[in-house]
């Protein structure tokens, strides 16, 4: 792999930390009490099925990364276990549900610069316009390599938790102030396992990204200890965090206005404290959205090079210049997400975030299902052994994760799964296509080489 820079393996664990925090929390959990809001209810337990299954998840990703410290991220895993084909179609989804988070976080943020602005909302166009200059700012950041992306990345951590302390304190103010608030707006959707269903796959969205520091694993300092260290602390922060804050704008705003609202939290502060903290809530929340996107943005073109050091996207995309960046692997999801971008700009901000958002977790659940079942077929090849030659914890934790897959594979509804089958379909063609090309090549090449 062309991977390796003059800067040798930049991403250490509080770097690799960073971009689990920074990838998982960005725009989801500021933009998801909106999309939420028709579930009532059934949002708290979808949320704490959907915490719990990335826990393990994350814990399957972590077994990989400790036992084979040496592999390309998902695809190496995958293809271990399953063989060329399958690795494909599964890293395949992966790759158009990162493409696809980059253009859903441009629009979540922008979302919350119309809090910031009201103006930009009356204009027409400038809002997607916003969107595809906040894409392509961090192509920039990128290509500057994976030491500068993850400077930033450290940064808007950091900054992001702030919103994430407001509302905590907020809440505890209101609860002790005036704890009739929180019955006076109180769901009334009924209880349902569909409902449920349906709503934590919704919050599947806002955890995606606890594989991120398996992606770009031959830029991590000491894979085999940094990378499970990284994953587990970097999910169980996150999801600490999201327990405290997720339940306060559902139960303080009334349903049908926090379903209708592009910036619940900003929302949230200015109902109760005014317009001027709901601003520099917004503020914040900005930061935290363009930190996810720079975090995206990097493991998009990381996940671009990764088919190309495979062969199965054009050498082009494997080529870094001098900061062990991949240039046209960059331009290219770049060019994919602006498409996704400009393709939904007629929608409602709210609208456009939770169509992209459910596409988005319909081509990440394949890695999440597949992986957990790859474990453990390298448990029994002998590949995988776990910690300290003890399987146990990790052979349930495959268990878990795959029954939360297929349980969040249920959730999403008809459209998503005929979305995701679609996206997967359009593997196949790719896939053969490449390898006709190579065989060609291979009878194209003179007797005795």
């Amino acid at each position: 792999m062309q991977n390796k820079t003059a800067q040798g393996k930049p991403l250490g664990f509080w770097m690799c930390t960073a971009l689990i925090v920074g990838n998982v929390i960005g725009m989801g959990m500021f933009m998801l009490p909106a999309s939420l809001a028709p579930f009532g209810f059934n949002a708290f337990l979808g949320w704490g099925v959907t915490v719990l299954g990335c826990v393990f998840v994350a814990h399957v990703f972590a077994n990989f990364a400790r036992a084979l410290p040496g592999e390309d991220g998902p695809y190496g895993y995958t293809r271990r276990a399953f063989g060329n084909g399958v690795a494909f179609f599964i890293m395949w989804c992966y790759w158009v549900s990162v493409w696809i988070t980059n253009a859903t976080l441009s629009i979540g943020v922008v979302g919350y610069l119309t809090a910031l602005f009201p103006p930009l909302e009356r204009i027409p166009f400038l809002p997607p316009a916003i969107a595809l200059g906040l894409i392509w700012i961090f192509v920039l950041v990128s290509l500057r390599g994976a030491h500068a992306s993850g400077r930033v990345q450290l940064i808007s951590t950091a900054l992001k938790l702030l919103p994430m302390f407001a509302v905590m304190v907020l809440g505890l103010y209101l609860l002790f102030a005036d704890a009739h608030v929180y019955v006076t707006h109180l769901p009334t959707t009924p209880l349902s396992f569909e409902a449920t269903a349906a709503a934590g796959t919704i919050a599947l969205f806002a955890m995606l990204g606890v594989e991120s520091a398996t992606v770009p694993a031959g830029k991590v300092d000491d894979p085999e200890r940094t990378i499970p260290r990284a994953t587990m602390a970097g999910t169980l922060l996150t999801a600490a965090v999201y327990v405290c804050v997720s339940a306060i704008p559902l139960l303080l705003i009334p349903q049908t206005e926090l379903a209708q609202s592009n910036a619940p939290f900003a929302d949230l502060f200015s109902r109760y404290l005014g317009a001027g903290p709901g601003q520099w809530l917004a503020l914040f929340v900005v930061i935290s959205g363009l930190g996810a996107l720079n975090g995206w943005t990097m493991i998009a073109g990381e996940v671009t090079a990764s088919f190309a050091n495979h062969d199965v996207f054009p050498a082009a995309f494997k080529v870094h210049n001098r900061h062990g960046a991949p240039v046209a692997a960059l331009l290219f999801t770049g060019l994919l997400a602006s498409a996704m971008v400009v393709m939904n700009y007629n929608r409602s901000l709210a609208q456009g975030f939770t169509f992209l958002s459910v596409m988005c977790t319909a081509a990440t659940l394949p890695l999440y299902l597949l992986g957990a079942l790859a474990l453990v077929k390298l448990w029994r090849r002998g590949v995988v052994r776990g910690p300290r030659g003890k399987p146990a914890l990790m052979l349930f934790s495959a268990a878990m994760a795959s029954v939360f897959s297929v349980w969040a594979l249920y959730g999403m509804g008809r459209e998503a799964f005929v979305w995701a089958v679609v996206l997967g379909a359009l593997s196949l063609p790719v896939f053969w296509a490449r390898r006709y090309w190579r065989k060609s090549q291979l009878r194209a090449l003179p007797e005795g080489l």
